[in-house]
């Protein structure tokens, strides 16, 4: 399992993100991300600039509630310069945005409610969700809020992996250590997860 440090909190870049970042530059850490919101696009770019410049990957989540705003993210995520564009809901109006352009998609399975975002559906719904968006072409891999779930987590974690043979990603209030131990022991099954981690 490898591990994305998050710029966040309450689904947000935190204001001070690029000190934050400071932080933990000497560390072991490989990736590292930040939201859509919280931050002018001017100031994610700097942030962006920075974490490449250390040797890292940069990851833009989309928290956005529409249609619009998740296409304005989609041609920030451009703009700014990100590797990985995590979240959303709408591939097919997304996927026109960053063709050619080399950003790996991972949108999010099931059904997605408010803000901070909530995953809901059963687990055996989120799963076929998954498993369709697997399938889509230019979708990179998956944006699971794992831990926005109002059910059996570790079951969720296992079905989904069990579904999609793509990168999933494991979002949303993974915010203490025994988390992400918990996700770690689920993730033997794919080569491609990944834990999450907000400054909370």
């Amino acid at each position: 399992m490898d591990f994305i440090f998050m710029l966040t909190k309450n689904d947000e870049t935190v204001p001070n993100a690029l000190a934050v970042f400071e932080e933990i530059r000497d560390t072991a850490v490989r990736y590292v991300g930040f939201k859509d919101v919280g931050l002018p696009v001017a100031e994610l770019k700097r942030l962006a600039e920075a974490i490449h410049a250390s040797g890292r990957e940069v990851f833009l989540e989309v928290v956005s509630l529409d249609r619009e705003a998740e296409i304005r993210s989609a041609s920030a995520a451009l703009e700014i310069g990100v590797d990985w564009l995590l979240g959303g809901t709408r591939p097919a109006d997304v996927l026109p945005v960053i063709a050619g352009s080399g950003v790996r998609y991972c949108p999010f399975p099931g059904r997605i409610v408010g803000h901070p975002s909530l995953l809901r559906g059963t687990v055996e719904e989120i799963a076929a969700s998954a498993r369709a968006l697997s399938e889509t072409e230019g979708v990179y891999g998956l944006d699971l809020l794992a831990y926005r779930f109002n059910g059996d987590v570790p079951l969720l974690v296992r079905r989904v992996l069990e579904s999609v043979r793509v990168p999933v990603i494991a979002a949303g209030s993974v915010d203490s250590v025994a988390r992400v131990r918990e996700l770690g022991r689920g993730s033997h099954q794919s080569s491609g997860f990944f834990g999450r981690a907000g400054r909370s």
